[in-house]
């Protein structure tokens, strides 16, 4: 049996809480993890799980024995970074979670690039609006904009960004447009359900604070895009989600002379754990790319 590979397999089936669960990241049948932990149980002489129809609950000996496999699989996995140096490239998987849009306008096009200085790396991208759970999916590195609910997750802020009131040339040549906040009152206005509808403007010291309405309500920010691009209305939205359209002209920002309250972007870490060197490299990939956007 191959201790290190058997610890592996260990961590992760308490991770994910299942044997299914476990094989599916380790890419190996259920049965091979079943006989891993018998056979690492065996050995030891020890029970490390409990086995019901509930599912699985590790012994206290495998509590304690998990926290010792987790720690010794970093610092094997961080020795062989060291041994290579620090020009060598990343290997293995590197699971990443990112909201679908901001994924697919920021994030993936700029893959190749990542991919290019480290080709012995496999990335799976897990787009995904709500807000997960790292450790039992199986998250090396999650990538969320805005205020983080309260969870377990280790956060590092990588980017601020703004936001601003955007609209079609069609929309505004239909209904105007508004040059003070309290004008955004008479604009039918595109609502995330994610975010409050009120919002504070700033311009100097004057403040001024907007209740937005609309008929249309929508729960993704696919969906906001989608709208505001068929010249339904406009929205309150980060700027990175109409970066292409900002930039050609097809949507236009107004009240800009008026400054609403940033958006940060955070990169999330499985809490218990160090971050692993892929995780790192990426997260600090995505804060270079941000800073200096391809054009």
């Amino acid at each position: 049996m191959d201790r290190l590979q058997a610890m592996t397999t260990f961590v992760r089936v308490i991770e994910v809480g299942s044997f299914s669960g476990a094989s599916r990241l380790l890419g190996v049948g259920q049965p091979a993890v079943s006989k891993t932990i018998a056979q690492l149980e065996e050995r030891l002489q020890v029970r490390l799980l409990l086995r019901s129809t509930h599912g699985l609950t590790p012994t206290e000996a495998g509590l304690r024995f998990y926290e010792r496999a987790r720690l010794a699989i970093q610092d094997v996995d961080e020795a062989e970074l060291e041994a290579r140096g620090a020009g060598a490239g990343l290997s293995g998987r590197l699971r990443i979670s990112a909201a679908p849009t901001f994924a697919r306008l920021l994030i993936v096009p700029r893959l190749p690039e990542f991919l290019a200085r480290h080709p012995d790396l496999e990335i799976d991208v897990i787009l995904d609006d709500r807000v997960i759970d790292l450790i039992s999916e199986g998250i090396d590195l999650s990538l969320r904009m805005g205020d983080l609910p309260d969870s377990n997750a280790i956060a590092r802020r990588i980017a601020t960004g703004g936001r601003s009131v955007v609209a079609t040339p069609a929309y505004l040549a239909r209904a105007g447009t508004p040059h003070v906040p309290a004008d955004l009152a008479g604009h039918e206005a595109i609502i995330f359900s994610r975010l409050s509808n009120s919002w504070v403007f700033r311009r100097g010291g004057t403040e001024a604070s907007v209740s937005i309405r609309g008929r249309l309500r929508v729960s993704a920010a696919e969906g906001i895009r989608a709208a505001v691009l068929a010249d339904l209305g406009l929205a309150v939205a980060s700027d990175w989600m109409f970066g292409p359209e900002l930039a050609s002209g097809a949507v236009h920002r107004v009240l800009e002379d008026w400054a609403l309250p940033p958006i940060d972007l955070w990169a999330l870490f499985p809490t218990g754990r160090l971050a692993s060197a892929k995780a790192r490299a990426f997260a600090d990939f995505v804060e270079a790319m941000i800073k200096q956007p391809t054009n």
